[in-house]
């Protein structure tokens, strides 16, 4: 069975499940090592504005370690955040036939690839950059990436904008495995009881009336997720029977705030930041989520994904990673020009007035193509081609 390092800043509500997938159902030896302890231990986040630790269990159901990280400043915010001195004694130790590499960002980062390129260790690599919105870099630039993942025997794509990327960077077809960006299908289960009574007792709370068409936003509030465009389009809108809720917190809730006294009474709503084990009944509150994004950070978009798995159809920005996989306009959602105020507010009133059955439908049998299952196919086809293990 092959033995395959994972190496990975920190612990996430997205990835951990997943490496307890692959642990259940598959034979691979699979160890994590993390690089910085955020996530499982209370840390702020300066863009939520909150001390937290995610509520859910990180770290159980498969093999990891953190090894020490000697940064001054720890984190992912700046290049130096991450240095781990002793990385490269822990994967000798475990003498890894293949190691998967999260980012390339750090010290820690380059002395994995340095460290499996001296000792013939086949690098695979993982991440969910897109040219979306921001265009190709100069030539510099791209010479640099093109140096970087040519080290990789093999690159996992999460979805096409992803795959757009490293085919624009040179990486050949043959070393390119789609593994779809996944959430755990376990937590967003529409079948669970305990979500849907406590979405109802949220609706009751903010004193929704049966047949109010609710609109979710959940998430950072700061500019580049354009929280304050969506309001601004809900006023001009001004719908009958719906309510626009905001869950989160961060730099903007000032102002979202205080432009909602613009809104009609009793139509825009704010509720405190929802950690993981509360986010099933914050989408199941909604009948529609947006994530009106425009920064070009914005990835891929995972909340869109667990409000698929609830079946909750999505509003998304065209700038959004996951838009061209996950969100076609009229059927499985609705997607809007990123820096178009005008088409936002035309695509909020198309979905507002739509008829949800039929979309509902077509977003399960979307999101049924984006679980851990595929996810770890397209990993172990990576694995297989870079390895002689059995």
């Amino acid at each position: 069975m092959p033995r395959l390092a994972v190496v990975l800043s920190h612990p996430t509500q997205y990835y951990s499940p997943w490496f307890r997938w692959i642990r259940a159902h598959t034979d691979t030896t699979l160890r994590v090592f993390y690089l910085w302890e955020f996530g499982v231990r209370p840390t702020h986040d300066p863009l939520f504005q909150k001390t937290f630790a995610w509520d859910v269990d990180l770290l159980a159901g498969y093999d990891s370690e953190f090894v020490p990280n000697a940064s001054r400043d720890p984190g992912t915010h700046r290049f130096l955040g991450l240095r781990n001195p002793g990385l490269k004694n822990r994967l000798a130790a475990f003498q890894p036939d293949a190691v998967l590499l999260f980012g390339y960002r750090s010290p820690s980062h380059l002395a994995v690839i340095l460290w499996a390129r001296l000792n013939s260790v086949p690098l695979i690599f993982r991440g969910d950059s897109h040219f979306i919105g921001r265009g190709r870099p100069g030539w510099k630039s791209r010479l640099v990436l093109r140096t970087l993942y040519a080290q990789f025997a093999a690159i996992t794509c999460v979805g096409a904008a992803n795959r757009d990327y490293f085919t624009a960077l040179g990486v050949p077809e043959k070393k390119l495995f789609f593994a779809p960006h996944a959430v755990n299908a376990a937590l967003f289960d529409p079948a669970l009881p305990g979500p849907h009574a406590a979405a109802a007792a949220l609706r009751d709370q903010l004193g929704l009336a049966p047949g109010t068409r609710v609109v979710l936003y959940a998430g950072k509030f700061v500019p580049a997720k354009q929280p304050l465009e969506l309001l601004s389009a809900w006023i001009a809108l001004h719908p009958a029977r719906a309510a626009l809720v905001f869950v989160g917190d961060g730099q903007e809730k000032a102002a979202l705030s205080d432009l909602a006294r613009g809104a009609a009474p009793g139509t825009v709503h704010f509720l405190p930041f929802a950690n993981q084990s509360e986010m099933p009944a914050r989408y199941l509150l909604a009948d529609i989520f947006v994530l009106p994004s425009r920064g070009f950070y914005e990835t891929w978009g995972l909340a869109v994904n667990e409000a698929m798995h609830l079946g909750v159809p999505c509003l998304v920005s065209d700038r959004v990673g996951c838009q061209r996989d996950l969100v076609t306009d009229g059927e499985t959602g609705w997607v809007f020009r990123a820096d178009d105020p005008s088409h936002l507010r035309e695509r909020l009133a198309a979905a507002l007035a739509a008829d949800l059955a039929p979309i509902r439908r077509n977003v399960a049998a979307r999101i049924a193509g984006y679980t851990y299952a595929q996810a770890t196919a397209g990993l172990l086809d990576a694995l297989a081609a870079t390895t002689d293990t059995d």
